[in-house]
């Protein structure tokens, strides 16, 4: 669903951006049919992804990793520690973006990341906290997948607005 809406919300701001998801578990799963049908009412369709395993080339050639969870972050930088910089939770990112600030006109993404990253610990990495992590729906009832949806909703929007604020390329 991050993906989708992510890629959305992106094109609706005019920009040119490549969004690609990939998790943990192994590649090629539907998406849920939960996450399916709540798209679709939103005008977008869900029903060809397949899910893909993170890796190396994936995580190297990204100018920004966002997980849902700690657990994707951590994963992530353990697996390619120069990402490090440039790899958040949504909500972490979201938060630290929101204590920084908006990117500037004409300020380029990779400084607005720096400034957002500045601070950040490998130890706040560690265990499971409901400030950085969005939960998994998979396998829950169609309730669940609409609050998760929900909350990504939220978290994009804010996202973008701080990264790609209006008139910014």
């Amino acid at each position: 669903m991050a993906e989708a809406l992510l890629r959305d919300r992106l094109t609706r701001r005019g920009v040119d951006a490549h969004v690609h998801s990939a998790g943990l578990i192994e590649g090629g799963r539907p998406a849920s049919d939960h996450g399916v049908s709540i798209l679709k009412e939103m005008g977008l369709d869900l029903s060809a992804h397949r899910s893909r395993t993170m890796d190396d080339s994936l995580l190297t050639g990204a100018d920004l990793v966002l997980g849902m969870a700690r657990e994707h972050v951590r994963e992530a930088v353990v697996r390619t520690p120069t990402i490090w910089p440039r790899t958040f939770t949504i909500k972490e990112i979201v938060r630290r973006g929101d204590d920084v600030r908006a990117r500037a006109s004409g300020q380029p993404f990779d400084e607005w990341l720096a400034k957002v990253h500045a601070g950040r610990t490998h130890s706040e990495l560690l265990g499971e906290n409901p400030a950085d992590d969005v939960a998994d729906p998979y396998g829950a009832p169609r309730a669940r997948y609409e609050r998760t949806a929900s909350e990504l909703i939220g978290l994009v929007e804010r996202f973008v607005d701080l990264a790609f604020p209006e008139g910014t390329p």
